[in-house]
């Protein structure tokens, strides 16, 4: 075969070079803000003079910093929910509906994840001040599940056309109704694809900003908009604990969703 990686000789070793210098040209800022959180220098010099917890000392004990992370988990968290909740029918409306312009509304679903963010936020933005929403956290939550709905509908709809519904069909043959064969048959089916949802959902709202910023009011803030307001007004080390905080639980949620869809699809 062409792409064989064994017969690729001499280019194994320029294939592996350049994925290490991608790999290298992605992780090496988050390294620089982890190391950068321990600095005992009260800016952000590099490299620090010494190492110090106390940055994160003086994060855990800001009220202002759990609040806003807090507030972050609650609004990613309902954006989830309904993000997978819309989902979910509008995948089986794409996958089994029968009906015109299904293309096009699928289109118009995914559309919030190549548009623009800052078109996007700018919209919604002008509309939710018009109705009173700007700066409250259900235009937050509803803002974050278009944002999130795309994440949602991707791997419901695939999971959805790699199952066989001859199964569900069978169900009912045998006496199911069709709610029951979806709920005891079609959905357990499917939950790897749900699964996945709910933490692409989530880690979409979780670490989004330019809306976010739109969004924001002076007393209601998620932590990615109190970092960036942070480091506008003060580069003290303690921005790099909070994004340090930030990208460690993202990458927690990651490793966890992958370890149960390695459980999952056994």
């Amino acid at each position: 075969m062409l792409l064989d990686y064994d017969r690729l000789g001499w280019l194994r070793v320029a294939l592996v070079g350049f994925t290490a210098a991608v790999a290298a040209f992605l992780l090496l800022p988050v390294v620089f803000i982890v190391l950068l959180s321990f600095g005992s220098s009260r800016w952000l010099a590099f490299p620090p003079p010494g190492w110090t917890l106390k940055w994160y000392q003086q994060l855990l004990a800001d009220p202002t910093w759990i609040d806003a992370a807090l507030t972050s988990a609650r609004i990613a968290a309902m954006a989830a929910i309904l993000a997978v909740i819309i989902g979910l029918f509008a995948s089986f409306s794409l996958v089994r509906g029968e009906f015109r312009g299904r293309q096009v509304l699928r289109g118009l679903l995914l559309t919030p994840m190549v548009l623009p963010v800052v078109v996007f936020a700018i919209a919604i933005y002008a509309f939710f001040l018009r109705i009173g929403l700007a700066g409250t956290t259900l235009g937050f939550v509803i803002a974050h599940t278009i944002l999130a709905l795309p994440f949602a509908i991707i791997p419901i709809t695939a999971a959805l056309e790699g199952f066989d519904k001859s199964i569900e069909d069978a169900a009912i043959v045998c006496g199911a109704s069709p709610l029951q064969a979806r709920l005891r048959i079609t959905l357990p089916s499917i939950r790897i694809g749900i699964f996945s949802a709910v933490i692409f959902s989530f880690l979409a709202s979780w670490d989004e900003v330019v809306v976010a910023i739109f969004m924001a009011s002076p007393t209601l803030q998620t932590l990615p908009v109190k970092i960036w307001g942070s480091l506008r007004a003060d580069l003290s080390p303690v921005v790099a604990a909070a994004s340090s905080l930030l990208v460690g639980l993202t990458l927690c949620l990651m490793i966890v969703t992958a370890l149960l869809r390695r459980k999952l699809s056994r």
